[in-house]
């Protein structure tokens, strides 16, 4: 009851590349049991011979598992945003039954999990005149602002039958960004939004990291067997948020935290380095992919690196300013961590990041950029999967992006209907180390991909 009836368990030690099926059941002190739900998920592969087929093969105990070391997985983010919720008259949140049928190992969400902050309505009417009909909950119809409020969030969107389909058989890599509490928030902030009685964001963001907490499978003391989430005071403890998640020989994954140790939002253009990931972040970052054997190692960002993200028309919410100079403010934090992975030796690093509602396919050169003491690489933005489509936006020349891509919305705020706008991105892993990039839509349809490969 303390965790909203929410349960984990901790399922160390399990074979590799191996897919388990699962039945899962609760019983009350009476002996009352609840109903059986099933599901699966493939534990990570191990060193061995890749031959591309992904998900098939037998083992002799008759177990479904990857006859190699091969994968594949998609990411993106942006959950029932803008007033766009579960609409059953279109099948709901195609876009994850979409994600689903490419038969992903597992699932990186990227953030904005909920949309604490965007009221959720019966009826919509959209811009072509078309009327949309959302399923709606007390918690949804309204700014999140108790506990109670975030943790029913996160219960609507798994009323939705394709979120369930999918988190029932593909494993949840998950990450927080701003809307899980409101809108472009950092630590510290007081609101000035006439919709709440509550102003204070630290306040609004240990709830919402709660519900959030509660409701994703990231790792706490109560999936560890050990003392439940709250501690001896009674006060709530968050798990860390950035991690590494290792997939065999051939990936890691760093999972970023650009929320929680973020400096107040301003024009980014102070002569010295603000935070966007904290300097404890920022050293653990170095250090991990620096010492990472994986072939890849992708970085999973909350925020874009070259997208200009205002806040208000000054202010700005990721770490691009509008100043296509040398590194300022929070560039200062990124550009460190770039000149070390240079200095380190590292290869084959991959940016991934959702959080602005559309598409896109950058590629980051020393030779375009003010700033040069970095290796290139590239970065994927993909999203919205169930919220409204917009972009695109500026770019900010400090580290060189070159647009190879991009595709948005036909106008802010379009709606999912159609799905051609709401965006993923997939990810396939080679027989000879490839790294296979498409972004598609909520439809399934390629609208773009790239095939890198390895440096040595």
């Amino acid at each position: 009851q303390a965790s909203d009836f929410t349960a984990k368990i901790h399922a160390g030690n399990l074979p590799v590349n191996t897919r388990f099926a699962l039945e899962i059941s609760f019983e009350d002190d009476g002996g009352a049991a609840s109903e059986t739900v099933r599901g699966s998920f493939r534990t990570a592969p191990d060193a061995g011979t890749v031959n591309g087929k992904g998900r098939t093969g037998e083992t002799s105990n008759g177990g479904d598992v990857p006859a190699s070391s091969a994968q594949s997985f998609v990411w993106t983010g942006d959950t029932a945003g803008q007033g766009w919720g579960i609409n059953e008259e279109i099948g709901g949140m195609r876009g994850y039954r979409a994600m689903h049928q490419t038969r992903p190992d597992f699932f990186i969400h990227s953030g904005d999990t909920i949309y604490a902050d965007g009221p959720i309505a019966e009826t919509v009417v959209e811009k072509d005149g078309q009327v949309w009909r959302n399923l709606v909950t007390e918690e949804v119809s309204k700014v999140a602002q108790t506990l109670t409020d975030f943790r029913g969030r996160h219960r609507y969107n798994s009323m939705d039958a394709n979120m369930r389909a999918m988190f029932a058989d593909v494993p949840v890599i998950a990450q927080w960004d701003d809307h899980e509490t409101h809108n472009n928030w950092y630590p510290g902030q007081i609101l000035d939004d006439p919709r709440y009685t509550v102003r204070d964001v630290n306040t609004l963001a240990a709830r919402g990291r709660q519900a959030w907490q509660e409701n994703m499978p990231i790792a706490d003391s109560s999936a560890l067997w050990r003392p439940g989430t709250f501690d001896d005071a009674g006060q709530y403890q968050p798990a860390r948020i950035y991690r590494k998640i290792s997939r065999g020989p051939q990936l890691d994954i760093f999972c970023l935290d650009m929320r929680t140790f973020k400096s107040p939002n301003t024009d980014g253009k102070e002569p010295y380095a603000t935070s966007i990931l904290g300097q404890e972040q920022a050293d653990w970052l170095v250090r991990e992919v620096s010492a990472s054997k994986a072939t890849w190692k992708v970085i999973a960002a909350d925020l874009p690196l070259g997208i200009v993200v205002p806040d208000g028309p000054v202010n700005q919410e990721s770490l691009s300013n509008r100043d296509a100079g040398a590194p300022l403010g929070r560039e200062l934090e990124i550009a460190g961590v770039l000149s070390a992975f240079k200095r380190n030796g590292v290869k084959n690093t991959v940016w991934l990041t959702a959080d602005v509602h559309y598409c896109a396919a950058h590629h980051y050169s020393p030779e375009r950029a003010a700033f040069t003491d970095f290796d290139p690489f590239w970065e994927f933005v993909a999203g919205p999967i169930a919220a409204g489509s917009f972009g695109p936006n500026t770019m900010d020349g400090t580290f060189g992006p070159e647009v190879v891509f991009a595709k948005a919305g036909r106008f802010a705020g379009e709606s999912p209907r159609d799905g051609e706008n709401q965006f993923f991105g997939h990810v396939q892993l080679g027989e000879d180390n490839s790294f296979t990039v498409s972004l598609r839509n909520a439809n399934g349809g390629t609208v773009f991909s790239k095939i890198l490969t390895p440096e040595r």
